[in-house]
């Protein structure tokens, strides 16, 4: 008789971790420790009881860390869930605690799970990449916080001499030391990696595209194993368009989802706007397309569109991007 599959949702925590398992109509539930061994141990026994498992848990950052390893070592696969998708799919609801979360989940596997794909968890080292650039957004945003407050000490007497001022005139010195450290280390982390060194040498070979997207770019397309076409990037940076219409009453223009990685776009927006600054096919490409009459904001999308394109088409290729050469590409 075949074994019918065992759904389990995982709702974790910095502490603790939430476990519902669902096997037809029998539900238990566990509260277990975030710790490896802990992990390990409930999932040994449940892999005797239940030969079919089917695990399943959202992205939480690096809370998700002593589950991967506890998994990764017992040979079982699992799902990563995105929290947008998860939450979308719910309809209406009512009630939040862990165990409820861990339930939803389960029961969303149940139902998705064959547009689901298993998780494979990115290198050691692509998440001590990926850690060292939320570091550095994290200084970036204090820098700007304390550049703004000089407009508040405008209504304080003797600006000049102000102590505060001057703190903040330090404090920010500091964090750009800092700053200028971390993208020291993250330059020798993919200098010491073969395969990310040759990526980020083609990616930022395109036009327009800097150190920080290349960063960026490595992380959150998982060495591009993860997301694997120029389309699907597209989409999560915000930048495909898609059409708005129903029936004959409704004909809205095509627009940009705004479901997406916004840090990712403002990277691409800047990439744009620095490549129709510099001369090449896609400074012409803008410029025709503005004085033909064009939406600027539509053209500087497509702008972005077709560094996504290059981007991809120099990782197939293995070939750096060859500037001033005619592209049907960027000209269409």
């Amino acid at each position: 008789m075949q074994q019918s599959p065992t759904f389990v949702g995982i709702d974790i925590s910095k502490e603790t971790l939430d476990i519902y398992v669902v096997q037809d109509n029998v539900n238990k539930h566990y509260t277990i420790a975030n710790q490896t061994k802990t992990v390990k141990k409930l999932f040994t026994s449940l892999m005797l009881a239940h030969p079919l498992l089917y695990i399943g848990m959202e992205n939480t950052g690096y809370y998700n860390f002593n589950l991967y390893q506890a998994l990764a070592e017992l040979e079982l696969d699992y799902y990563v869930i995105a929290p947008l998708h998860l939450k979308k799919s719910l309809g209406l609801s009512r009630g939040k605690n862990d165990k409820i979360d861990a339930r939803r989940i389960a029961t969303f596997l149940d139902l998705n799970l064959k547009n689901l794909s298993v998780y494979k968890p990115p290198r050691a080292i692509l998440r001590q990449l990926n850690l060292l650039l939320t570091i550095r957004s994290q200084r970036i945003k204090i820098r700007k916080q304390l550049g703004n407050n000089k407009e508040q000490y405008q209504y304080i007497d003797g600006l000049d001499n102000n102590p505060l001022l001057q703190a903040d005139v330090e404090l920010i010195a500091h964090i750009e030391q800092q700053i200028k450290a971390i993208e020291l280390q993250i330059q020798q982390l993919i200098a010491s990696d073969n395969k990310l060194q040759q990526q980020y040498k083609l990616i930022t070979s395109v036009q327009g595209v800097g150190k920080v997207l290349g960063w960026h770019l490595l992380v959150r397309t998982g060495e591009f194993a993860a997301i694997t076409e120029p389309r699907k990037l597209a989409c999560y940076a915000g930048i495909a368009p898609f059409e708005h219409s129903s029936g004959t009453s409704v004909r809205g223009r095509t627009r940009v989802s705004q479901y997406a990685d916004k840090g990712l776009k403002t990277l691409f927006h800047m990439a744009a706007m620095s490549s129709i600054r510099l001369e090449g096919d896609l400074k012409d490409y803008y410029q025709r397309k503005v004085a033909e009459g064009k939406n600027k904001m539509s053209t500087l999308n497509a702008v972005r569109n077709k560094i996504i394109h290059r981007i991809y088409a120099v990782l197939k290729n293995q070939r750096p991007y060859q500037k001033y050469l005619t592209n049907p590409l960027a000209m269409s």
